[in-house]
Formats: C-alpha cells, sequence, structure tokens
C-alpha cells in the first residue's frame, strides 16, 4: 500500500503549508508537528507570483516566501529533508508554470527523489495534462486533478478516469480562504463525482473549523484546510496550532465512528 493510499485507512485530514512561510524554519517546525498533531498527509505549497486559486491568506504567504528567496529547488531540498522525518504522504501543490520553467520530466524525477508522493497542479486542465501525466507515472507520483461544483458531468468523468490517489473537490466558486459556513450545494456535489468514480474523494476552500470538518467527513473521504492554519502560523503560537489541527481531528474520527 502506498503512503498515499494508506491516508484514507481513516477520514483524512491533510494540511497545507506554503514552503518558506512564515520562514524555512517555520516549515521545518510545523510540517513534522502536523503528523504529531493528527494530520494523514501535507501538501507543500511552492510559491508562485500569481496564485490564481488562492485567495489573500496563501497569496500574501506565496508573496512573502519568494520575497526571501523560496524557490522550487529550495523546495525540493525542504521536502527531502522532511521525508527523512516523517511517514504520512507529502504532495506539491503548485502551478504549471514553475513545473514548466524546472522541465516536466526533471521536476517529477526531483520530486521522486525527495519523497514526495504526489502532485497538486489547480491550472492544469486534463486536456493539457498529458505529458505531466506521463512523467508522474514513470516516477511513482500521482497526479491529482481537481474539480469544481460548475464541473459538467463531462468533465466529472474525465477527472474521475485520470486524478490519481484522491480527486480534490473544490468546495465553492471561487478562491481558497476560510468560511463562516459551505455551501448549501456541497453534499449533491459530491454525490455526482462518487457516482463517477471510486477514488477518495477530499474537499477543500473554505474548511474553517470542526464543525464544517465533520459535516464534510459525512460524505467524503477527507478534508483539505490550509488558510486557517497559516493565518495561525502568523502568531507564531505553537498552541494554537496545535489545537486547531487536533480540533478537526477529533471532528473527523467521531463522524468516522458514526458512519
Amino acid at each position: 500500500m502506498s503512503r498515499l493510499a494508506a491516508a484514507f485507512r481513516r477520514k483524512a485530514l491533510i494540511a497545507y503549508v506554503t514552503v518558506g512561510y512564515p520562514s524555512v524554519e517555520a516549515t521545518l517546525e510545523i510540517v513534522p508537528a502536523l503528523e504529531g498533531w493528527g494530520c494523514d498527509g501535507v501538501e507543500l505549497g511552492i510559491p508562485f507570483s500569481d496564485p490564481l486559486a488562492d485567495g489573500a491568506t496563501i497569496q500574501q504567504a506565496s508573496f512573502t516566501a519568494l520575497e526571501r528567496g523560496i524557490t522550487p529547488k529550495l523546495c525540493l531540498e525542504l521536502a527531502a529533508e522532511l521525508r527523512s522525518q516523517m511517514t504520512i504522504p507529502l504532495l506539491f501543490m503548485t502551478y504549471y508554470n514553475p513545473v514548466l520553467s524546472f522541465g516536466v520530466d526533471a521536476f517529477c524525477q526531483a520530486s521522486a527523489r525527495s519523497g514526495v508522493d504526489g502532485l497538486i497542479i489547480p491550472d492544469l486542465p486534463p486536456e493539457e495534462g498529458q505529458e505531466l501525466e506521463t512523467a508522474t507515472r514513470n516516477y511513482g507520483l500521482d497526479l491529482v486533478y481537481l474539480l469544481a461544483p460548475t464541473s459538467r458531468p463531462e468533465r466529472i468523468q474525465q477527472v474521475a478516469q485520470r486524478s490519481r490517489g484522491f480527486i480534490y473537490l473544490v468546495s465553492l466558486t471561487g478562491v481558497t480562504g476560510p468560511r463562516d459556513r459551505l455551501p448549501p450545494g456541497l453534499e449533491a456535489f459530491v454525490s455526482r463525482v462518487r457516482a463517477q468514480s471510486s477514488l477518495p474523494l477530499c474537499v477543500g476552500f473554505g474548511i474553517a473549523g470542526p464543525e464544517q470538518a465533520k459535516r464534510v467527513a459525512q460524505v467524503a473521504d477527507g478534508v483539505i484546510v490550509g488558510s486557517r492554519l497559516i493565518q495561525l502560523m502568523e502568531t507564531g503560537d505553537p498552541s494554537e496550532q496545535q489545537g486547531f489541527i487536533q480540533q478537526l481531528r477529533q471532528a473527523l474520527d467521531f463522524q468516522g465512528n458514526q458512519l
């Protein structure tokens, strides 16, 4: 069983952090801690100058990290260091331009050597993904595609056939960022995708607390949280970060036991 497959032995909690924000030292401290606090996987965000899927919190984190000299090469080095300390899956979340600039094959090879398990590329549609799909398969990486509530049936079928590891369901139309509530059509959206795929389904965008996580876990296989965690990282208080993650873990475990 691969590391990514093992993450779904229970309701999966996947955290997102921007590499190098608020500092390299903070990244090296919090990512291993996330495993101990109950996360089943971590997305390592490679900073990019035009993060079109991200809201203000992650945009600012990416901008700051870039100003401090964070590059894809450094992200690969940090991923290798983190992998030596951890057992849960690590995924790179980035945009396609940095991958193209690095070289598609070279980036996938380097990611695999660093111990990364998969890639999430929000701006890569399946119609343009063949080259990256081939390279990820060659190096044993999972390429995770995204679906939005507005995705048409033919797009859902296409992603269901071509995504690997899991399918990332965007809970709402818009960008990342914590929300007061999740949209009323979430359950119907997850159900439409579930009918087309046996892959695990993870919901992200807008997850800000345990009640939202519990609702997602009623219909999906995992929850992805990023912006709220980054906001807590800005305070520099590990106890707040730990408390937040553990509340989510407890909510997911409770819901999992009810099913």
